[in-house]
């Protein structure tokens, strides 16, 4: 969804102020055009999908519709500039969100997805002339790194080298915790275990979360259950469900979500924003949107990703402007990226 620069003024005027009429938007914003202009341009916005209309003739009001935070081009420096109190931020869980707006857009762009096909499609050719043997070992490559990488988002202190010693000769590092060679473990043993068992995510299910979760978490004194108590998040005033039951509903509709859409890369993208988003478990939601990034990524036939050039700070950045502002833009680069990354890199 490409706007131009002045409807992306426009759309912005609106945001900051809804319920707004076109003479009120040609006036606010003191553009070198005429009225008649601005109402064509916002007739389009609203065909486009980025305004709504309130009201009939004079009365016509416009407001931002809003699957268009979703699109908000943030500048994420600009954006952390102002500190956690400061953000007007949406701190409540928003279930709109995944039962009436996401499903309701198309999250990447006709351009993306071209360019994400391209590689694909180099992907398969490269895997299609690889002998097995190299094949495999380029997956165990990848899932060393994404079980460092991803481990290490999360604050493990193991390095990449001491991260393939364990996972390969199951030598623990000098001088680090034993949950932290545990988390590495078994982040290996739930990779697996998807790459084994791929088809058996051709379809998400809160089950299969839980499954992989539970691997995940195993032997680190974590509950694996949907967690039942209040959990923060350090960085944001952005406070999840807390009630286990109203957890589980969000899972489920956002598995009907995920099912329910066609392209891979949403899919993706959709599971790794929204596991972390709903924080079902106490802990390892992070770690358990990632897996389930790669088994349905897996389970197309898609190259797999290891995130190894995230810079974790970056990551937690977008994410947490999807939690405070529902802006999937900053996340979406990021994944569109680590594809690249994964392709080139990898296979």
């Amino acid at each position: 969804m490409e706007i131009d620069k002045t409807n992306k003024k426009i759309i912005n005027y609106v945001l900051n102020n809804p319920n707004v009429s076109s003479s009120e938007i040609h006036a606010g914003l003191n553009l070198d055009v005429e009225l008649l202009t601005i109402k064509r341009r916002l007739s389009k916005c609203v065909t486009m999908g980025f305004l709504n209309i309130i009201g009939v003739g004079r009365a016509t009001k416009y407001t931002v519709h809003p699957g268009y935070r979703l699109f908000y081009p943030y500048q994420v420096e600009d954006y952390f500039q102002e500190e956690i109190d400061q953000r007007k931020i949406y701190k409540q869980f928003n279930l709109d969100l995944i039962s009436k707006i996401l499903p309701s857009v198309h999250l990447v762009t006709r351009k993306e997805h071209e360019g994400l096909k391209l590689l694909q499609e180099k992907y398969k050719r490269n895997v299609s002339i690889l002998p097995e043997t190299v094949y495999r070992q380029e997956l165990d490559r990848l899932g060393i790194d994404l079980s460092w990488k991803s481990s290490q988002i999360e604050g493990n202190t193991y390095s990449l080298l001491e991260t393939e010693q364990l996972l390969k000769d199951h030598l623990e590092a000098r001088g680090k915790k034993k949950e932290e060679a545990q988390m590495l473990l078994n982040h290996k043993i739930a990779l697996d275990y998807i790459i084994e068992n791929s088809d058996y995510f051709l379809e998400i299910t809160v089950s299969k979360i839980e499954e992989v979760h539970t691997l995940l978490v195993k032997d680190l004194g974590i509950d694996p259950n949907i967690r039942e108590t209040i959990v923060g998040i350090t960085g944001t005033n952005y406070r999840p469900l807390d009630n286990k039951y109203q957890i589980k509903e969000a899972l489920i509709e956002m598995c009907r979500l995920v099912n329910g859409k066609h392209d891979i890369f949403e899919k993706t993208l959709l599971i790794l924003c929204l596991i972390s988003y709903i924080k079902p478990f106490s802990d390892g939601n992070k770690r358990t949107a990632r897996l389930m990034g790669n088994a349905i990524l897996l389970s197309q036939g898609y190259c797999p990703l290891s995130f190894r050039s995230v810079d974790p700070i970056d990551y937690k950045k977008a994410l947490l402007l999807f939690y405070e502002q529902h802006s999937l833009e900053v996340f979406k680069k990021m994944l569109i990226d680590q594809y690249e990354f994964a392709v080139k890199t990898y296979f």
